[in-house]
């Protein structure tokens, strides 16, 4: 039998990877964002049903509001969907119950299913450096943010690729697994930047000057808090011991900031 397997934020910055891997191996895929020809958006219920009609498994970002959550795990097993992957967070159990209430509410949403799922807990990737979130401070030459010198192990966003396709793709032994996505070694974000430039500065604010900094450039009192509450997380040294998922889910090591730096970088 067939399968087409839905990727929903087919245009981010994990989805396009595991669009591409899906497809190099084989796999038909039906990529979805809000500007696909099959349109998905969180925001509008009517997007759903078309999205998840006649596929097999999905790869799920966790919406932002948590009430989305369990009506869509609902709709895609009345929908015949036999697998959700959800990426969500590190350190989700020990952050405080009202940050990041989407990733929780999707997490509760699978275990009180009947679908097989699997959760993909993931920190800062390593293309945050060169992707979006921190690329114009760093080609810039300075960054700033909330963070002092406990390290963290961050995860290439191929390697979370690799993973999403592998665990889409496999009958059973993934199901109803949480597995925590790292890097092979834990660096300060001082060392990072090192690595990609000498020259790159880093600027470590307090929390009520990032709060004001992200006001500033018009994010939200929730997005606000919730990324506080991950750099707290991060501080507090919760996320930063390696894991062997990757390597133990692909059968190679894990990605290096060192060769992410040499293929991106360089």
């Amino acid at each position: 039998m067939s399968q087409e397997i839905l990727v929903i934020g087919a245009t981010g910055k994990t989805g396009r990877r595991v669009v591409r891997t899906l497809e190099e191996s084989g796999v038909e895929v039906r990529p979805v964002s809000r500007s696909s020809a099959i349109r998905f958006d969180w925001s509008d219920e009517s997007t759903w049903k078309p999205a998840l009609h006649g596929v097999t498994a999905a790869y799920v970002i966790a919406p932002s509001d948590p009430a989305a959550a369990a009506p869509f795990v609902e709709l895609a097993q009345a929908e015949g969907v036999r697998r959700l992957v959800a990426l969500s967070g590190r350190g989700l159990d020990e952050t405080p119950e009202q940050l990041f209430q989407g990733m929780a509410a999707t997490e509760r949403a699978l275990h009180a299913s009947d679908l097989s799922w699997t959760v993909l807990r993931a920190n800062n990737f390593n293309q945050n450096f060169s992707e979006e979130i921190w690329e114009s401070e760093v080609r810039a030459g300075r960054l700033s943010l909330p963070v002092d010198d406990t390290p963290e192990p961050f995860v290439d966003v191929q390697d979370i690729a690799e993973v999403a396709a592998v665990v889409l793709t496999s009958d059973g032994e993934h199901d109803g697994q949480t597995y925590n996505l790292t890097g092979p070694e834990a660096i300060t974000f001082a060392a990072a930047l090192q690595k990609i430039s000498p020259t790159i500065e880093l600027v470590k604010l307090t929390p009520a000057e990032y709060r004001e900094t992200l006001l500033s450039y018009g994010v939200s009192e929730e997005e606000t808090a919730e990324l506080n509450g991950m750099f707290e997380a991060m501080r507090d040294g919760l996320l930063a011991t390696p894991t062997d998922d990757v390597s133990r889910l692909l059968g190679r090591p894990a990605t290096s900031f060192d060769t992410y730096v040499a293929n991106t970088w360089r």
